[in-house]
Order: structure tokens, then C-alpha cells, then sequence
């Protein structure tokens, strides 16, 4: 429960002011429902008793009715306020747990985001975040109105009917309600958050059919991968049907708490007309006060039912919320000094194995350091230890002769470029990939970096600048796609560029080319490079090997 109360939390401190109007708006729609039956009930009642005796000529019925039409009509005003405030307050706060979410992923930590598919970050903004709308709605808001107004009905009762009938109504409906939900919720939590599971489930492998739907094709499993999607839509639906099977239960149970709760009303107040202690018009105010209080119990059946999903949603939201780190507690660094790498010992991601021990090195502006050594040595580990992507174990990594983890996140940026042996293209235009190193570039730098990577003939045979691109790089060769995300990395114009395998999948001559392209264009840069072809070899200025 302690994360439904963290998000609470949050979605309070951003909509304090609207969330406290609708819950006392709430109270109001719950207090003058209860009034409304319970005046009727004596309205009705002392009419006809004084009709009976005679009296009925001097029986005030106008300001009782005024008093009805007033609940009435106030009370569904007051629902339509309350409606208004609390969903427009809900959606507001989703909206900014988003923008927080989206913060949380992108400050996360490297090794952590790599394990985090795209389909997973997707359910978490969309999924997850449509859970939450539960825990004010559905869940805190209407316990807290319900029992308030329990509380205010109670102390009414217990002045106009008596303690008996009081201590009824409130000990009733407070202790079977509770009951009612913790049974509720040992049913419905695990199936819940099975079902949402379920649901996510389903909903990766459908992505995962879409995007890999080629591969699939080609090996044959694409008619498998789409009934192991449609498997886990049908354990889905079966899990939400017995959910619903247990919050109609919970309804009915409700239902039967509140026909429990008038019928011990009416027999007291009965009991309480014989013995004379009150007259028969407050009996029925008793008794159909009682009936309109089974309202304050009933949002409890659909927050049971959804406990579990949103205690699951509100646990994976607020741990990555929690993750971003403000960039004022960082500090900021120069460029003026080298890079160095100061007996460094590197662990594999989630693992006390060392992959590196003991490393020192330095990279001067200008000097380009090549990694050489075997698959699996260390080498890409190193490139990301350096960008402040992988922790440290031991010794320390200085750019300006400030640590790299002791930057602030932007300036590193605008410092560090790394070339991943794997990067992103997006569906768009050359110019657009290009343009999200550099919002500002114009057409010319734009041209400028393509020919440095060797890729500006090639689109001018194409739409130039407007060349379209599919999801993943889809409508280039592998190696124009990596010239194209190597031009995208020289336009930050970076004093430390990373490269990883730069011209993997590119001939002798166009790697030659490529990398001369990039000693040109940033001629001041410290490059370290993990390099596999004896062309980066060559080209950098000395290889240090790792084993």
C-alpha cells in the first residue's frame, strides 16, 4: 500500500486545490443524500400521523418540501461539481506523473535502461499511468467522503433517533464494508495484477510480432508468434472474467450490508416507538437514512476489484519516478585537459566479475587511441564507462580533471559523443535523424557531415536531405545507416567521441575514406575507438590492447 500512498502524494501536491474541493463535494452528494431520504421518510411519516389525528390543517408542509426540493436539487448540482473537479484534477495529475515518468526512464541508470524494451516503457505511459486514475477516484476520495459522512450521519442519528440506532449504523456499515473489502481484495488482487500482467504481456508480443514481422516470416514463426500473443489475450480475458465474478459477489454483498444494516434500523426504531422514547416520524427517518447510507459503501466494490492492478502500476511508477536525479546537484566540468582513465577496474552489467582491471590511460585533444583485443574483452564496456553509461568498480575516469560522474548531465553531453554499435534511426527524414543532434543545423552543415561519412553522394541519387527512412533504419543498407548515425554524432561537434566499431560493414576504401572524414571534421577531438578492422587500427595514432 506504501506506493498507492506515494502517488496519492503526488497527485495531491500538483492538484491539492481541486481534489480538496471535490472531496468535500463528495461529502456534500453522500450528506444530502442521506438527508434527502431521511427527511422524505419523516416528512411523509409525520404528515400522515397528523392527518390521522386531526391535525393535519395545522401541519407545516412548506418548508419541509422546500427543504426536499433544496437536497435535491443541490445534491445533484453538487454531483456534477464534484464529477468536474475530481476527473479534470485526475487527468492533470496523470498528465504530469507522464512528464515525470518520462524524466525517471531518461535519468535511469544505463544498465537499467538496456534491459527496458520499448514495449515495457510504452505500458508503463499508457497502461500503468491509466491505473492510477483509480487511486483518487475510486479508491481514497470515496473512502474518505463515505466515512465522513458516516461519521456526521451518525452523530445526526444519535440526536434525533437514538445511540442504539446510531451505534448501528455506523459499527454496521464501517466493520461489514471492511470486511466485505478485505475478503474482496484476497480474491481480486492476485487476479488483477495477473490480468494486467497479462494484458502487458499481450501487448509486447503483439509489438514484437509487428516490428519483427519480417524475421518472423522468413524463420517461420510468424503464425506461432501470433497465437503466443493471442495466448496470453485469452489468459487475459479469463483472468478479467473472474475478476468480474468477484466484484458482482462484492456488490451483492454490499447490497446485502445495507438491507442488514436498514432492516436492524427499522427493527430498533420500532422497538424504540413502542417503548415510546421516540415517535413513529423518526423511526422512518432512521430507517431510510440507513438506506440511503449503503451509497458511502458502495464505490468499495470497484476499488476492491482494481486494488491489485493499481497497487502493481503504482509500485512500477513511483520506483521510476524516483529515478531522476536533478542536474543542479551535479557539477559542471571543463574541456581543457585530457582524458584519462586512472586504474580502472570495469564488472560485467549485474555482475561481480571483473572485465577489466586496473586500466590507465590518456587521451589528448587530437589523438585518436585505438582498443584493440578479442570479442567479449571489455572493450564496449569501456566506451560506456567513459560516458558515465556503465559504473565504475574501482579507480576513476577524469574528463577536464573532473570526474565523469560528477558532470552535470547536459555538459557531459555536449562533451561525450559515443557511437554505440547499435544506434536508433527513427521513421523520418535524413535531415530530421540528423537535426536531433543538432535542432538548429542548416542544410549546408547538414551536407557538410554527410560528406565527411561518405553518404552525401548516395542521398543526392535519392530525396537528398528529405530521403525518407523507415522504423530501424528500414529502407537503408546497414552501412549507410551507420555512416548516417556517424554523421549525427559529428554534428554535436563533441571533444570526446566515442566510436565503437565506426566502420563495421563498410569496404576497405569507404572506411578509409569515412575515418579520414572524421579526423577532418573534428580535428581537435580526443576519438577512442573499439576497433576490430585494421583500418581504425591504422588510423589511430597508437592501439592499446586489451586481454
Amino acid at each position: 500500500m506504501r506506493p498507492l500512498w506515494q502517488i496519492f502524494r503526488v497527485i495531491l501536491r500538483d492538484q491539492r486545490l481541486s481534489l480538496s474541493r471535490g472531496a468535500v463535494l463528495s461529502f456534500v452528494v453522500l450528506a444530502m443524500g442521506a438527508a434527502l431520504l431521511g427527511l422524505s421518510g419523516w416528512f411523509i411519516t409525520a404528515a400522515a400521523a397528523a392527518g390521522l389525528a386531526g391535525m393535519g390543517t395545522v401541519f407545516d408542509v412548506f418548508r419541509p418540501s422546500a427543504m426536499v426540493r433544496f437536497l435535491a436539487l443541490g445534491r445533484a448540482a453538487a454531483r456534477y461539481g464534484e464529477r468536474l473537479l475530481t476527473h479534470d484534477a485526475t487527468l492533470r495529475a496523470l498528465e504530469g506523473l507522464r512528464l515525470r515518468l518520462l524524466d525517471g526512464l531518461v535519468a535511469a541508470p544505463h544498465g537499467r535502461m538496456v534491459r527496458l524494451r520499448a514495449a515495457q516503457a510504452l505500458n508503463r505511459l499508457t497502461s500503468d499511468i491509466d491505473a492510477l486514475d483509480g487511486v483518487p477516484l475510486r479508491l481514497v476520495l470515496p473512502v474518505l467522503a463515505g466515512l465522513a459522512t458516516l461519521l456526521a450521519a451518525s452523530a445526526v442519528l444519535w440526536a434525533l433517533v437514538g445511540p442504539s440506532v446510531a451505534l448501528w449504523v455506523f459499527l454496521g456499515f464501517s466493520l461489514g464494508a471492511g470486511l466485505i473489502f478485505w475478503q474482496t481484495t484476497r480474491q481480486t488482487a492476485s487476479l488483477s495484477r495477473r490480468a494486467e500482467a497479462a494484458g502487458q504481456a499481450f501487448r509486447a508480443r503483439l509489438i514484437d510480432l509487428i516490428r519483427a514481422r519480417g524475421d518472423l516470416a522468413v524463420q517461420g514463426r510468424l503464425t506461432a508468434q501470433a497465437e503466443h500473443a493471442l495466448a496470453a489475450d485469452e489468459r487475459r480475458r479469463l483472468l478479467r472474467r473472474a475478476q468480474d465474478r468477484a466484484e458482482r459477489l462484492a456488490g451483492a454483498a454490499i447490497q446485502m450490508l445495507g438491507t442488514l444494516v436498514a432492516a436492524g434500523v427499522l427493527w430498533l426504531g420500532i422497538s424504540l416507538v413502542r417503548s415510546g422514547v421516540i415517535a413513529p416520524a423518526f423511526a422512518a427517518l432512521g430507517f431510510l437514512t440507513a438506506l440511503a447510507l449503503a451509497e458511502t459503501v458502495a464505490p468499495l466494490r470497484r476499488a476492491a476489484s482494481d486494488l491489485g492492478r493499481m497497487a502493481e502500476a503504482a509500485r512500477r511508477v513511483s520506483r521510476d519516478i524516483a529515478g531522476a536525479l536533478p542536474e543542479e546537484r551535479r557539477a559542471s566540468g571543463t574541456t581543457e585537459a585530457p582524458l584519462c582513465i586512472d586504474s580502472v577496474t570495469l564488472h560485467r552489467v549485474q555482475s561481480a566479475v571483473p572485465i577489466i582491471r586496473d586500466l590507465s590511460l590518456t587521451v589528448r585533444y587530437g589523438e585518436t587511441v585505438a582498443l584493440t583485443g578479442p570479442s567479449g574483452v571489455g572493450k564496449s564496456t569501456l566506451l560506456l564507462a567513459v560516458a558515465a553509461l556503465h559504473p565504475v568498480a574501482a579507480g576513476r575516469i577524469t574528463l577536464g580533471g573532473l570526474p565523469v560522474a560528477d558532470w552535470g548531465e547536459a555538459e557531459l553531453r555536449r562533451a561525450v559523443t559515443m557511437l554505440p554499435q547499435r544506434s536508433a534511426l527513427m521513421t523520418g527524414t535524413v535531415a530530421e535523424a540528423l537535426r536531433l543532434a543538432d535542432p538548429d543545423a542548416d542544410d549546408e552543415a547538414l551536407w557538410e557531415v554527410l560528406e565527411r561519412a561518405q553518404l552525401a553522394q548516395t542521398l543526392r541519387g535519392r530525396d537528398g536531405l528529405q530521403t525518407m527512412i523507415a522504423a530501424r533504419g528500414s529502407g537503408l543498407s546497414g552501412g549507410e545507416a551507420r555512416r548516417l548515425t556517424l554523421a549525427r554524432a559529428l554534428l554535436r561537434r563533441p571533444r570526446v567521441l566515442l566510436l565503437d566499431e565506426p566502420t563495421e560493414g563498410l569496404d576497405r576504401p569507404t572506411a578509409e575514406a569515412v575515418l579520414e572524414g572524421v579526423r577532418t571534421y573534428l580535428p581537435e577531438a580526443a576519438v577512442l575507438i573499439a576497433a576490430h578492422r585494421a583500418a581504425e587500427q591504422r588510423f589511430a595514432d597508437r592501439t592499446l590492447a586489451l586481454s
